[in-house]
């Protein structure tokens, strides 16, 4: 496993610094290595909080890859900068079998949801061997139908707190999969962007009444890659306030301490 953390340089500035798109907030980081029950080594980054012990855990699973999402999709990109520094957060994001980021390529070929079970099932388990506490499952679109489709199922369904989703397309996920999450009672916080190009909010709203606990938000303006700092900081304050219903909302926007600028990526897809 290699721990090397990614490499920024924090200044600090005489007066608070307004966190933007690529402001980095301090936080202790290290590459990791996932391995598959299949076989396959699966490369990530772990974040949290400097010098203390998270208070939850967020297990990230990345938009389509085949379309450009990877775990540096921009969103959580952000989550990681920020959530460790602002709401005690562990940020677990990894790229999913047969997909490329600047962390390097993961093993294995896309498999259309099938194979990357393994893939969600591994994060899962790498999270408990580390002790990370209150596990919750992130997922933006692929990713909610992983979320959606295994992690109300055994063995995952057991060690984690819940789950939030970000544009969910239902494209791969069915009935059945939303079935086994109201058995489940683990609770699923739902986010759909006004204007999506899969599911809209009216819509998510009629699919997902067959789970009792689902809480269903329309996020009016949005888009399903929740481009813009106002979409995509509303996407960060929605998911600190089902893993951390304690804190006050919303998160700031001003840091007063050391912070970084992180070099571009390409956007999600």
């Amino acid at each position: 496993m290699s721990t090397d953390a990614p490499e920024f340089v924090f200044t600090t500035a005489d007066a608070a610094t307004e966190i933007r798109a690529s402001t980095v907030l301090p936080a202790d980081r290290r590459n990791i290595e996932l391995h598959t029950e299949d076989g396959l080594t699966l490369v990530g980054e772990l974040a949290t909080p400097a010098g203390r012990a998270p208070a939850a855990t967020l297990v990230m699973l990345h938009p389509l890859p085949t379309h450009g999402g990877f775990m540096d999709s921009h969103v959580y990109r952000k989550a990681s900068f920020r959530l460790p520094a602002l709401a005690d957060l562990a940020v677990l994001r990894f790229n999913t079998r047969g997909t490329c980021s600047p962390r390097g390529c993961s093993e294995g070929t896309f498999d259309d949801g099938d194979g990357e079970r393994l893939d969600l099932q591994a994060a899962v388990d790498w999270a408990r061997s580390e002790g990370l506490p209150e596990i919750w499952l992130v997922g933006w679109s692929f990713g909610t139908e992983l979320c959606l489709r295994y992690g109300a199922l055994d063995p995952v369904a057991d060690h984690i707190r819940g789950a939030i989703l970000l544009s969910p397309p239902l494209h791969r996920a069915d009935d059945t999969d939303l079935d086994a999450w109201r058995e489940s009672g683990l609770p699923l916080k739902v986010l759909v962007p006004e204007l999506d190009d899969y599911l809209v909010p009216a819509d998510a709203v009629d699919r997902f009444a067959r789970i009792p606990q689902a809480q269903v938000l329309g996020i009016d303006g949005a888009k399903h890659l929740w481009v813009g700092e106002k979409y995509a900081g509303r996407a960060l304050n929605e998911i600190v306030s089902a893993v951390r219903p304690d804190l006050e909302l919303p998160l700031p926007t001003q840091w007063n301490g050391p912070a970084a600028v992180a070099p571009s990526v390409l956007p999600a897809g």
